[in-house]
Parts: C-alpha cells; structure tokens; sequence
C-alpha cells in the first residue's frame, strides 16, 4: 500500500511538476474584493497579488511559468470584466477554456487519437506508436471518455453560475474544480490506466520498443 502511495505521488510530481496557487489565489482575491469594493479595486489588488507571486518565485529562483500564466490571466480576465462593467465576464476565459477541453477530449476520441494518450506522450515521451497498438489504446480511450464527462459537467455548471451571476460561487466552483479536482482525475485515471493495460495484456513501453516477443511483463508502471 505504501510503494503505491509513493508511486502515486512520483507520478503526480512529474505531471503537475511546479504546480502553485499562483493561478488561483487571484481569482478568488477578485471574487472577496469585488463583494465589498468596486470592480475597479478588486481588479487591481487581484492583478497585484499576481505580480507579487511572480516576484517571489523570481527571488526564489523557483519556475515562473504558472505565475506568469497566471499574471496573464488575470489581465485579461479583469480587463473584461472592467471594459463590460460585469464582475462575472472575469470568467468567462475559464468558460471559454473548459468548452475547448469539451471540444478537444471529444474531436480525439472522434479521430480515434484519445487525448490521455497524447497527454502522456507530451509529458513522458514515451513512442507515439506504442499508444495505438490494438492491446494498449483502449485504456486511453476510455481514461479520455471519462476525462470528456468531466469537462462537460464542469463547463455545465459553470455556464449555470456564470448566469446567475454569482462572483463567489463561480470563484469557488472553479477553485475547487480547479487544482484538487484536477488531482483527483489524475490519480483516477492513473489506477484504472494501469489496471486497464494489466487486464489488456499489451507490453510495456520498453518491451514495445524492444521488439519483445510475448509473454510481456506488460505496463507496470507510469501512464
């Protein structure tokens, strides 16, 4: 049990490796803020909390490619909801972000190049070949299918509140929604991903690459 926490941690580092708050914390500032002052104050302490997370990753010298993502972000999401005067426009690039994840999970399993396959090629560099073998593709399918649901139940309740109006709910929504549900789904997926292959009985990475002939050990590890 404790060699699968461990694995299961390992796995998590070097997919969301550098991960912070720097992308959330703003967004949840603008939300309290916005409640109580005007859209104008709650716009410029959440972009100035942005750059100060930027700051002190800089001194630090930690990565600061999630806090310049999240600087980023931050202006154009503030900038739209200060040029609309509508303090619920500042998600509307989330919105906009989780309808192309709809998009793109449902355009791969149309094209029969599931998006958890291209995922993990990106992130491990693992042969491209090795995910479309007859004995390997569907766990990445089905991992995609699942990963589809959630986008759309995401993006359906986050055009629900976007409606409403609601600041805080929509802040909290996509906070929650955000990093720990994004946790969650990996570690999901990465258990069924492995039980899947075992149960298929392709090769490993290594073996595929290897040209082995079976019996193959199969995918023990990493998914």
């Amino acid at each position: 049990m404790k060699s699968r926490i461990k694995e299961i941690s390992e796995e998590l580092k070097l997919v969301i490796s550098g991960k912070t708050f720097d992308a959330l914390l703003p967004p949840l500032l603008f939300a309290i803020v916005n409640g109580n002052y005007q859209l104008t104050v709650a716009s410029i302490l959440a972009i100035a909390l942005a750059v100060l997370l930027g700051i002190i990753r800089w001194t630090r010298k930690q990565p600061l490619r999630y806090a310049v993502g999240g600087l980023l972000g931050v202006m154009v999401a503030s900038g739209i909801a200060y040029f609309s005067n509508n303090a619920a426009n500042y998600y509307l690039p989330k919105l906009a972000t989780s309808a192309l994840l709809v998009v793109a999970a449902l355009v791969s399993l149309i094209l029969g190049k599931p998006m958890a396959a291209l995922t993990s090629h990106l992130t491990r560099g693992w042969d491209l070949d090795w995910y479309w073998r007859k004995d390997v593709k569907p766990a990445y399918q089905e991992v995609t299918v699942l990963w589809f649901l959630f986008f759309l139940m995401r993006l359906a309740l986050q055009v629900i509140l976007f409606r409403r109006g609601d600041i805080i709910e929509l802040a909290w929504t996509n906070t929650l929604l955000g990093l720990p549900f994004t946790i969650a789904g990996l570690i999901l997926s990465y258990l069924y991903g492995i039980w899947r292959l075992r149960n298929l009985k392709g090769p490993s990475v290594e073996e595929h690459r290897e040209g082995k002939p079976q019996p193959w050990e199969g995918q023990t590890r990493g998914f």
